[in-house]
């Protein structure tokens, strides 16, 4: 999974898009960058190559370039989206975010001053004033997300792990979910989370102690307790993470796929890779779409809920092919206080998906109850 924001020696999966000077260098040694579709890459220290090399048909979104460079790609024929100022996000991005990236700047300024915080605030001034060039750029921004995520997931063997956010850091239930990722990820799979606090860290947090001793997870759990939610401060909250991954780096990857829609959900820093989203439908389609070795649905509330729907609808109907694992964990929460079981059992009595679903008490029973499902 290394399509996130950092080095820039790896090469994109697209043969026909350039997401870094590394590749740009490539290109141009190669002879030309015709047709090429160049994301997000300054530009401003190859004038030279620029100006020696074909670059008709090139798509050059979000690149600064010097102004010579930039007369002459367009007299060959190029089209040049210029970067847009003032921005707290690049609209034409060509990687993931990193959790460093989305919190630059926590230390100095706190959470309030870190680029996600100000991309919610953005965001907030202006998805309901119905400015045309507001949606367009939020639309751009999204869709590169999915271009990258589709990248950094090719090949990948994905479970989608769901839960609230309330899940509090010290808890019984957030140390289980940690468990089941650091078992998920242990076993060959990628976890992928909605990237936010509660059971959707935790799962994070698991996959990102999957390569570290058994003891680290629980020495992480208590540090982590120490702030058990997001509120009242983010700014603690994530102080809190980012010291548990100074003091064991180099843990493993994981995905989270959060939205910026709900601003009381910040993203937690332990996935590697960050597709972050503007749209919520987007991520949810998004998070759910790519989980295709099976969904495990912790105990949660309305979001949780909707997700175990959004899944249901494409297994019920097949539209992504054979139906996808769903396991749910918690057989009085999810029959008792949120009956959310009775009325899967139902829609899916008599269809493929049937042998599909499954319903477990604890958390621990979910990774087992998962492999008998992909066997169905």
């Amino acid at each position: 999974m290394s399509r996130v924001e950092g080095p820039d020696e790896h090469k994109s999966a697209h043969g026909d898009e350039i997401e870094s000077l590394a590749e740009f260098d490539a290109a141009v040694a190669a002879g030309s960058l015709a047709g090429r579709r160049l994301q997000s890459v300054d530009l401003t220290d190859r004038s030279a190559d620029l100006l020696a090399t074909d670059t008709s048909g090139a798509v050059f979104l979000g690149c600064p370039m010097g102004p010579a460079a930039e007369e002459k790609v367009r007299a060959d024929g190029a089209f040049v989206f210029p970067p847009v100022p003032g921005l707290p996000f690049d609209p034409y991005r060509g990687l993931l975010y990193s959790p460093d990236a989305l919190y630059d700047g926590l230390a100095r300024k706190g959470y309030e001053g870190t680029p996600d915080a100000l991309a919610h605030d953005w965001f907030r001034r202006t998805h309901s004033d119905g400015d045309a060039f507001a949606s367009m750029l939020r639309a751009l921004h999204d869709d590169a997300i999915s271009d990258a995520l589709e990248e950094v997931l090719a090949g990948a063997r994905v479970v989608g792990v769901m839960g609230g956010h309330a899940t509090a850091r010290g808890s019984a239930g957030y140390a289980a979910a940690a468990r089941l990722g650091r078992t998920l990820a242990r076993g060959g799979f990628t976890v992928a989370t909605g990237g936010g606090p509660g059971a959707m860290e935790a799962a994070n947090l698991g996959a990102y102690a999957a390569p570290h001793p058994d003891a680290m997870l629980d020495e992480a759990c208590a540090m982590l307790g120490e702030v058990p939610s997001f509120t009242p401060s983010v700014t603690d909250w994530a102080r809190a993470a980012f010291a548990v991954r100074e003091r064991w780096p180099d843990g493993g990857p994981s995905v989270a796929i959060p939205t910026w829609f709900y601003g009381h959900e910040p993203p937690n820093p332990f996935a590697g890779s960050i597709a972050k989203y503007f749209t919520n439908a987007l991520r949810e389609d998004g998070l759910l779409a790519r989980s295709d070795a099976g969904v495990i649905f912790l105990p949660g509330a309305a979001g949780t809920v909707q997700e175990i729907f959004d899944s249901t609808t494409p297994n019920y109907y097949e539209s992504r092919g054979e139906p996808v694992p769903m396991v749910l964990v918690g057989r009085d929460h999810w029959t008792r206080e949120f009956p959310a079981w009775p009325l899967l059992q139902t829609l899916a009595a008599g269809r493929r998906m049937e042998s599909r679903i499954a319903l477990v008490d604890t958390v621990e029973e979910a990774p087992a109850a998962l492999a008998g499902l992909s066997g169905a």
